[in-house]
């Protein structure tokens, strides 16, 4: 019944959206340019007083609209491109800074968060870390086609390799003995080193390869930090292995066509998640794949339907393999002058032969100015490994998590921001976990951010 009602809002919702998108989108966004080469920059945002005519095209760019240059991948909007060669609305936000050099096009972006974070109940724990990323791209034409390579690094590996408490969130093993369980693991350093190459075919359709060593496969929405709708949050979703767990993998070959609004793709990947080793690069054999379908009907919504079969994902437990379903709508608008709101509804499941387990996620948030973002996420799982039994997975429990918070920034420089947030959680466990729980334990976290854009 609860996941019928969950359905139903979810629908509410949608159709709500989609009515004031009717009611209110009078002037149409214009259509996206037919050629997938990069468009050239617009100098007319520079300041010229400040031009250094010698050096002008290795300098950044403020101002640059991203809408006016198409993807890497195919004639559409780049507003559009996220994590790995995931999609979402055209009409996303996007923040960095831009620029020229020996006819390459450069974006880069930065986000790095020193947090404090408290879980209360007998399972909580209190700890202080840096987590975030840097982010850098470029491309350039190749013939009719793009090139693209991208990088991006985190800092995670500096919180040591315990993770963070996070209560009611289990995955990959930490340090290579035991199991992770209440705690969120470390990211590795190299979050994407990657590149893409795509060929037109015509003027509405091209095809594409991507290559990550780490990449990113084709399953399930883009990863939750780079989702406009929580990405202001500095605390990962319970449900991160159920939908965006593989946005780290070390070996991932990609193909897909894009057609209009429509994308296809499928991918070969190495299926063991990251060991405990964050600061190297590790390889393995291409030994499981993935498929996904997105479509974009407009230039608010972004939808996909993603399946995965996954060879040994688990480091303490090879044997089992893994298949995965998810679907995601994304929905995104812009609000007065500079604002936006982000919304995505997602489900996931895990299937390893034993039961297949179901997640349910609903994230939203939205830029009310310049200064202030508010977010919040509700969440519902079925799990398993929150209590192990002789080492091995236990009874599956339903458990909940919601959490709300809000972020104020401050331009401190021209494409530098300071903020101050914090986030509250409350934490839903059935009554076979209450005396392990402590109850319905909740949690916080006070962040700050440092923003380069």
């Amino acid at each position: 019944m609860k996941s019928v009602l969950f359905s139903a809002a979810l629908l509410m919702a949608a159709s709500a959206a989609a009515a004031q998108e009717h009611q209110h989108d009078a002037a149409p966004q214009a259509p996206p340019p037919a050629s997938p080469s990069p468009a050239p920059m617009d100098h007319s945002h520079m300041d010229h007083g400040d031009m250094d005519h010698g050096a002008m095209a290795a300098r950044p760019m403020a101002g640059y609209d991203m809408s006016a240059m198409t993807g890497a991948l195919g004639a559409y909007p780049m507003t559009r491109e996220a994590s790995g060669t995931a999609w979402q609305p055209d009409a996303s936000a996007h923040a960095g800074l831009h620029g020229e050099a020996g006819g390459w096009s450069l974006m880069g972006h930065a986000a790095l968060n020193l947090v404090y974070d408290s879980q209360s109940g007998p399972r909580g724990d209190d700890k202080a870390f840096a987590a975030g990323m840097v982010m850098g791209s470029a491309r350039r034409p190749v013939g009719d086609g793009v090139l693209q390579l991208r990088a991006m690094l985190s800092p995670d590996p500096l919180m040591g390799r315990r993770g963070y408490p996070l209560l009611l969130a289990t995955g990959e093993t930490a340090d290579g003995v035991t199991a992770l369980v209440d705690r969120q693991h470390p990211h590795d350093l190299f979050m994407e080193l990657s590149a893409s190459l795509s060929q037109p075919l015509g003027e509405r359709a091209s095809v594409f390869l991507y290559g990550g060593l780490p990449g990113e496969p084709a399953f399930g929405p883009p990863a939750f930090m780079h989702r406009l709708s929580i990405m202001d949050s500095p605390e990962a979703p319970i449900a991160h292995h159920w939908l965006d767990s593989t946005h780290i993998t070390f070996g991932v070959v990609t193909a897909g066509v894009v057609v209009g609004p429509v994308k296809v793709e499928a991918s070969r990947f190495h299926g063991r998640e990251p060991d405990q080793r964050r600061y190297d690069i590790e390889t393995g054999k291409l030994d499981s794949t993935a498929v996904r379908l997105s479509w974009n009907p407009g230039p608010n919504w972004s939808l996909q339907g993603s399946w995965a079969d996954v060879t040994s994902p688990e480091q303490l437990e090879p044997d089992d393999d893994v298949r995965k379903w998810s679907a995601s709508a994304i929905y995104t608008r812009r609000l007065g002058d500079g604002g936006w709101w982000s919304a995505t509804a997602a489900w996931g499941r895990r299937d390893s032969g034993h039961e297949a387990l179901d997640a349910y996620v609903l994230e939203s948030a939205a830029k009310l100015d310049a200064d202030w973002t508010v977010f919040a996420r509700a969440e519902r799982t079925e799990n398993n490994e929150l209590v192990s039994v002789g080492g091995h997975h236990g009874p599956t429990y339903r458990v909940g998590k919601a959490s709300i918070g809000a972020i104020r920034d401050w331009r401190v420089a021209r494409h530098l921001k300071l903020g101050l947030g914090a986030l509250y959680a409350y934490n839903w466990v059935p009554a076979g976990l209450q005396a392990l729980y402590g109850g319905s334990p909740d949690g916080a976290m006070v962040f700050l951010r440092l923003k380069v854009e």
